[in-house]
């Protein structure tokens, strides 16, 4: 893995920053792209953790959460598994990737513009999300999280140990 071949050499030189481009996927799940948010949710964790194992050293790791991208990523290059019609509730997703249905508002460039000035930011913000839309899905997403956790303080007591 990069990130773990690349820190004995950051150690030694006393510093540096990685940057891991991960997607607001990481934050926000959608119905029918269960692998996809498995792959983000799962490298924002590994990062997190590794970012307070070396942040004794002065390495920085930045997750990067961009929103929709007008890239051939989007348009063009992606791949549909076979659809099951007892799903065809959920692929709603499929307009994301037609054009005809309306153009993703990030601008490639500005996000990588602003991936590379990243790296001059001290300390190395954790997290970064790029793109006005991603944002606002995030934060009302963790919002729901915290209620949903903020409804269970009652049953989460009842499963300590009580003397």
């Amino acid at each position: 893995m990069i990130i773990r071949d690349s820190l004995p050499y950051l150690r030694k030189q006393g510093g540096g920053r990685i940057i891991q481009l991960s997607s607001y996927g990481g934050q926000v799940a959608f119905a029918a792209n269960s692998m996809y948010h498995a792959t983000k949710f799962g490298i924002e964790g590994f990062c997190e953790s590794v970012a307070q194992e070396v942040a004794r050293y002065n390495i920085g790791i930045t997750i990067v959460e961009p929103g929709g991208a007008r890239t051939e990523f989007r348009y063009g290059s992606a791949h549909v598994a076979h659809l099951m019609p007892e799903y065809d509730h959920v692929h709603a997703f499929l307009n994301m990737l037609d054009s005809e249905k309306g153009l993703a508002p990030g601008d490639p460039a500005k996000m990588a513009a602003r991936m590379i000035e990243s790296v001059d930011k001290e300390p190395a913000p954790l997290r970064m999300v790029l793109g006005s839309q991603a944002l606002a899905a995030t934060i009302q997403r963790l919002e729901e999280r915290v209620a949903d956790y903020k409804t269970q303080t009652e049953l989460a007591a009842s499963t300590d140990v009580t003397e």
